[in-house]
């Protein structure tokens, strides 16, 4: 399991690749990578900036990752998130996971992104032509990780 918050940039194949790299185990990865767009709400952004609180964000993170694997056989997983200013199209986070089988890494990669959007302590800032706006939570993220509840 590993879990990263940084500024820097990453690159998609390398870190698939190293995720899965020697386990003959794994017959399934799943992934989402999340960028930034140049719109939201109705208004044109032309960048962002991630502020987290370091060391209480890896450690919700790890939780996060730790109940997926509590929840559904998984190998091995991957959570890469960026912070400081991006701008549109840039990649800001990366979940992947490992597996014997496609609906076990499907779903747990799920999982850990909605909870990561409910429960990880990350602010967004948006730069548009009215000046920086925080991001609100939204309520299609809070129902998206309510559906995993028992």
């Amino acid at each position: 399991m590993t879990v990263r918050v940084q500024e820097a940039d990453f690159d998609l194949a390398e870190e698939l690749a190293a995720l899965r790299a020697g386990d003959a185990r794994v017959g399934a990865l799943a992934s989402f990578l999340g960028l930034v767009r140049d719109i939201s709400d109705g208004a044109g952004i032309s960048g962002m900036t991630l502020e987290h609180y370091p060391g209480m964000t890896e450690k919700a993170l790890e939780e996060i990752v730790a109940s997926a694997r509590g929840r559904w056989e998984i190998y091995d997983a991957l959570v890469i998130h960026r912070i400081g200013p991006l701008k549109p199209c840039d990649q800001i986070v990366l979940v992947a996971v490992t597996s014997a089988h496609r609906g076990t890494a499907f779903a747990a990669c799920e999982f850990i992104m909605d909870y990561l959007k409910t429960r990880a302590p990350f602010w967004k800032k948006e730069a548009t032509a009215d000046g920086g706006r925080w991001v609100d939570a939204r309520d299609s993220d809070d129902s998206a990780a309510a559906r995993w509840q028992p």
